[in-house]
């Protein structure tokens, strides 16, 4: 038998399966209102300054560019961050480092990354976050971090997945973020 062949199943939520598959690589906060998703994005710019490649999946309106935007003014952005919807990427140049914020919802094929200068972005000490990375997949390399973003009404679960070995320090602060952030 298969799950679909039992509906009354009750299934794990991508966190807890990550979290279940490997407790040092994987995490998962719960935050509601974007006031709180803000603000957590503002602690989390703590561990991710150094730079590194961040993949931001969910749906329309699950949280990504609010993640973001959080992350951009912790950063000390101090300006209105735009989604970069049709422009593919927005820069920011910071104190605490470089920022290129990508959303590759419109892109109509990964090879216009090419074309773009993605591996230019990709430099050492810059912090890219990639909103929709599937679109880009067989271009974009594996990312350090994927956050994946549930939308559940006034609450947003991220759950993330560490991909490489800087991911899995990150993961690490961010497990003890949340265990201080929910005390």
């Amino acid at each position: 038998r298969t799950p679909c062949d039992r509906p009354d199943a009750i299934y794990p939520t991508i966190g807890e399966l990550m979290t279940e598959s490997n407790p040092q690589t994987a995490g998962q906060i719960r935050l509601t209102g974007e006031d709180e998703m803000v603000s957590f994005a503002g602690r989390m710019s703590l561990i991710l300054k150094g730079g590194g490649l961040v993949f931001l999946e969910g749906t329309l309106g699950a949280g990504k560019t609010t993640l973001s935007r959080g992350l951009i003014q912790a950063l000390g952005h101090t300006g209105p961050v735009k989604s970069p919807t049709y422009t593919l990427v927005e820069e920011y140049d910071l104190p605490e480092g470089r920022v290129c914020h990508f959303d590759l919802y419109r892109l109509g094929d990964p090879e216009e990354l090419e074309y773009m200068g993605i591996r230019e972005y990709l430099t050492d000490g810059t912090l890219c976050l990639i909103e929709w990375p599937e679109r880009g997949r067989g271009v974009l390399p594996e990312a350090d971090l994927a956050i994946h973003i549930d939308d559940v009404g006034e609450a947003r679960i991220l759950n993330w997945q560490a991909e490489t070995d800087k991911g899995a320090q990150w993961s690490r602060q961010l497990q003890q973020l949340v265990k201080e952030w929910q005390e």
